[in-house]
């Protein structure tokens, strides 16, 4: 059960509402420990078919530089903090996940980034699709063209 909040996590996401936003994960705690879930049947988002963690990265470097035409994400950092920047192409901004009971849900059409801010940070990845390289689009020149053509409206 994912439990939505318009929060933005830094201002200049306004304008991107339904293409990126912040997402509560419920989480249970008790003495021994807490547990966050994340079900497909419930997230109200998409089905995920696809779950994938990046770990292992110095920290300071930053992954991504690409955006989806039809793949949708949710990103978690299960341990440490990594900066997502984010770009609709006419917007830009950017959170820091540190938090394993919050996410970011991202649609398609936004152009990001991940940074490792912390040693041993965890990003996990849970996707609406299988990997498909058609679906990325890695030049930004080309996504801002996208962009400009009205690809995503």
């Amino acid at each position: 059960f994912v439990q939505f909040f318009r929060e933005h996590y830094k201002k200049g996401c306004e304008n991107m509402i339904g293409k990126i936003y912040g997402i509560s994960i419920q989480t249970i705690k008790a003495k021994e420990g807490v547990l966050s879930v994340i079900e497909s049947k419930n997230a109200k988002l998409f089905d995920f078919k696809r779950i994938y963690y990046i770990y292992g990265v110095p920290v300071g470097t930053v992954r991504g530089h690409h955006a989806h035409k039809v793949l949708k994400q949710i990103l978690v950092c299960v341990y440490g903090a990594i900066e997502i920047m984010y770009n609709d192409g006419k917007k830009k901004g950017y959170t820091v996940l540190d938090n394993p009971s919050k996410g970011l849900y991202v649609g398609p059409g936004i152009w990001h980034t991940m940074k490792w801010l912390k040693d041993h940070s965890v990003l996990l990845v849970l996707a609406s699709d299988y990997y498909d390289e058609s679906d990325y689009i890695r030049n930004y020149d080309e996504f801002i063209r996208l962009v400009k053509e009205g690809y995503w409206k």
